[in-house]
């Protein structure tokens, strides 16, 4: 179970330092410039720039893998839960944003397979947890 709470850890710093720095360079310059990300992504998405899909990355995806992290370094009783939670937030904030921009890149199966990496390893660490309790 060890190995398994470290290979989730991992994953979720994969995630949280990927998404803050994401999150942090669309909120200091929206238009995307500095990542070299077109405001063409954005035409069939209700925002004008990368303003809120930033903000939004970096609390949903960013701050909360860090929080997460925090809770399962300190075993805290719910923590498969909320690696299982991150695992479906970062595969809807990755399927709503193929919707919204219409194309497909590596990165795209990468966070994908990340996001269902962690819902597997959160419902085994949940199965494990409940195992070991009785």
């Amino acid at each position: 179970m060890k190995i398994l709470r470290i290979a989730a850890i991992i994953l979720l710093i994969f995630l949280g330092i990927s998404a803050l720095f994401g999150g942090c360079a669309f909120i200091i310059d929206p238009s995307g410039e500095l990542i070299q990300m077109p405001l063409s992504h954005l035409e069939h998405s209700p925002f004008s720039n990368f303003l809120i899909p930033g903000l939004i990355l970096l609390l949903f995806n960013g701050v909360s893998s860090i929080v997460i992290i925090v809770l399962a370094i300190r075993k805290y009783r719910f923590y498969p839960e909320l690696i299982i939670l991150q695992g479906i937030v970062l595969d809807v904030w990755i399927v709503v944003q193929l919707i919204m921009i219409r194309s497909v890149s590596f990165l795209h199966y990468l966070f994908f397979t990340v996001g269902i990496l962690l819902i597997i390893s959160g419902i085994i660490l949940r199965k494990r947890m409940k195992n070991e309790a009785l």
